[in-house]
């Protein structure tokens, strides 16, 4: 079996882990789009969700550099992100320069950032759609149509383990859990900010160590996160290699 392959089985095998009973929807959204850079011709991904207001939310990114460049859209309301969740369908950009009349500040922000496409991929079901994928790559240039196709394919699978089945098919979005995975990113991010001052890491590393933690501790990512935040966790426990948790 070609190595390709072995990655695509392994991305879904890992992502229909996820879909079990209280599962945790940030380590979800995590894992999605980190199986997305390692499956890609990209660099790093970022995911948005529509919140119970109707707006978008950061919900997981790859790097800092992708949360903060979509953060950036949404705030001013310009870019591929936004155009793919409203249409409802894929905004595929290979050049972002060569959009700069359709996007102009968020062509800008890209280009600081050091992104020069981005492929957005709606997340949705039927005729839900909960919020956007989006993919960014360091170099112009298009992705291949079975690597949208792959990617759409990993979007469509964390949207169903979003979106309950019941409520579904009576047009209502599970506002309760998206909210739940909005409150839990805050919480997070508080986190990952405890750990960069604490070990004086940049946030990549910060939210690497927050997420080895509670993996190897067997515990669910957002409440690592809240213990941080409320200091009851001591970020050295947090911080410490792996070995010094099976010597507690």
């Amino acid at each position: 079996m070609p190595d390709r392959e072995r990655q695509v089985i392994r991305a879904f095998v890992a992502l229909a882990d996820t879909l079990v009973d209280d599962y945790d929807v940030a380590d979800l959204l995590h894992t999605m789009v980190v199986e997305c850079v390692d499956l890609l011709d990209i660099t790093a991904a970022g995911l948005t969700l529509v919140d119970e207001r109707g707006g978008l939310q950061v919900l997981a990114s790859s790097t800092e550099q992708a949360r903060l460049l979509e953060l950036f859209q949404l705030n001013i309301d310009e870019g591929p992100c936004v155009d793919c969740f409203t249409g409802s369908a894929p905004v595929l950009v290979a050049d972002i320069a060569a959009q700069a009349a359709r996007w102009p500040r968020f062509a800008a922000e890209a280009a600081r950032e050091g992104f020069a496409s981005v492929h957005a991929l709606p997340l949705r079901l039927r005729k839900h759609t909960i919020g956007a994928l989006n993919l960014f790559g360091p170099q112009p240039g298009e992705l291949s149509a079975d690597d949208v196709a792959l990617a759409q394919g990993m979007a469509d699978t964390a949207t169903i383990g979003i979106l309950h089945e019941r409520a579904l098919r009576q047009g209502e979005i599970l506002s309760e859990q998206l909210q739940t995975a909005l409150n839990s990113r805050v919480i997070i991010e508080q986190a990952k900010g405890v750990l960069a001052i604490s070990g004086q890491l940049g946030m990549d590393a910060a939210f690497a160590a927050l997420r080895g933690y509670a993996r190897r501790n067997n515990r669910r990512l957002s409440d690592v996160a809240r213990a941080l935040a409320d200091h009851d966790l001591d970020p050295r426990l947090v911080l410490a290699p792996a070995k010094a948790d099976h010597r507690r």
